[in-house]
């Protein structure tokens, strides 16, 4: 496949050499003999990449290359210059040039270059789509219009433009990690690595061994050397879950590692500099382990420098039906079934659990359903027994109440849920929905709630 070349040249016999040795060497080449001609036909080069003479009359090549970062930055710009010297290649390379080329000109070696420059742009654009890729996945895994998810992803959007520590807190099934990886896939250090300790999984000599490495030597089996999380993590985030799990031991080295920002590795005696942002999470009050002395009051202020806490499932309304519908699309494909939906009877079934599992546990039950329906909507018959003798409460709906996916009357119905879960009182209620009283107030007001407790 030909490349699409473009030569920016003012000399006519090179422009000539140019164009006749590079065609044959499989470049589709336009030729221009000055900047200004090239740039008014510049939004025309879909994809390529331009060579262009430093020195030129009028628009020289380093400001050519400048235009060309500024309004096409995915075309990459060769510049060639008889006057190699360290000050034109820094210039070069601040203008946004991919590389440069002394003269005179080899063509085979001009070739070479082109095509690397063609390469690492289509590497970049490669880098640049997976990244976005990998963002969007994240964000869909944080899906919600409920309050408290509109409240979450706000903040999640100001946490991840620091560096500051952050503590994720909620039950069990909440998504966590999900939260962890979104902070970082939209965090500066979103190109380092995200790397990913379970503190309760293993005992404290090893789980030491794991966070900061250990010498050749240090203990039995030690036959090589091997770096730690910290250092594997440099440059990225670390995340740390299941703080509260943490042996006692471990955590006033935890602490003076993430004080110092270096950690002695096992049986070692140097001291490895590493350089990561510390996500933590835990689905314990890690403030009552502080009182009962089970985890030190200085490493959670530590870890606690921001706090994000995620809702449960049970408080987050008709987010219930939007992950259900995206989790039932999303194991349709995988099973190669052709499932749709939900009947109305089994959308009630799911409103009415409480979730105690979270978002793990609906997607568990969306999945064991999808496994085993034999039609193209989930029906009651499909879900566990415990959902299907669940009592719909607070969230049974009448006919009169109109179409049951009405974002509207399932906000009025879990609002009338929180409120009478906090015994009436506003306040409380409409912290644990992520409303400011006043709006709650009007809610209430629109639904005909007489005033209660403040």
């Amino acid at each position: 496949m030909n490349h699409s070349l473009w030569v920016v040249e003012d000399d006519p016999s090179m422009r000539q050499l140019l164009d006749e040795g590079l065609r044959r060497r499989k470049f589709d080449v336009t030729c221009w003999p000055t900047a200004e001609a090239a740039l008014s036909h510049l939004p025309q080069l879909e994809e390529g990449v331009v060579l262009t003479d430093l020195r030129m009359k009028g628009t020289d090549g380093l400001s050519l290359a400048q235009r060309v970062a500024h309004e096409r930055p995915d075309l990459p710009v060769v510049l060639m210059t008889a006057f190699g010297s360290v000050e034109s290649a820094v210039a070069a390379m601040r203008a946004g040039v991919s590389d440069f080329v002394i003269k005179p000109i080899e063509l085979d070696a001009l070739a070479a270059v082109l095509e690397r420059a063609i390469e690492n742009r289509a590497l970049r654009a490669e880098v640049k789509r997976l990244r976005e890729q990998v963002q969007v996945a994240a964000l869909d895994e944080l899906l919600g219009e409920s309050p408290a998810m509109l409240e979450l992803r706000q903040l999640l959007s100001r946490v991840a433009a620091t560096d500051a520590t952050v503590l994720v807190t909620g039950e069990t099934g909440t998504g966590k990690e999900v939260v962890a990886r979104a902070i970082h896939e939209h965090s500066r250090r979103a190109h380092g690595p995200f790397v990913a300790l379970n503190c309760a999984a293993m005992p404290s000599a090893l789980l030491e061994s794991e966070l900061f490495g250990h010498a050749r030597g240090a203990f039995t089996d030690a036959h090589v050397a091997k770096r730690g999380l910290c250092a594997q993590a440099n440059g990225g985030t670390l995340f740390l879950d299941e703080l509260g799990e943490l042996p006692l031991d471990v955590q006033p080295k935890l602490l003076r590692a993430l004080q110092e920002r270096t950690a002695r590795p096992v049986g070692g005696g140097d001291e490895v500099p590493f350089d990561v942002r510390v996500i933590g999470a835990t689905n314990t009050d890690l403030e009552a382990a502080v009182e009962e002395r089970r985890f030190r009051e200085d490493l959670f202020f530590r870890l606690n420098v921001i706090q994000v806490q995620l809702p449960p499932l049970r408080l987050r309304g008709n987010d219930v039906l939007l992950l259900a519908q995206t989790f039932i699309r999303q194991q349709a494909a995988k099973s190669g079934k052709r499932v749709e939906g939900l009947t109305r009877e089994a959308a009630q079934r799911l409103l009415a659990w409480s979730w105690p599992g979270n978002v793990r546990e609906l997607h568990n039950v969306i999945e064991r359903a999808v496994a085993l329906t034999s039609f193209d909507q989930l029906t009651p018959d499909d879900l566990p027994e415990r959902l299907r003798t669940a009592r719909p409460g607070a969230t049974d709906f009448s006919a009169d109440d109109g179409p049951l996916l009405s974002l509207e009357l399932v906000e009025k119905q879990h609002i009338l849920k929180v409120l009478e879960a906090t015994r009436g009182h506003r306040t409380q209620a409409a912290k644990v929905l992520g409303l400011d009283r006043k709006t709650l107030y009007r809610k209430l007001e629109r639904y005909g709630v007489e005033p209660g407790s403040e």
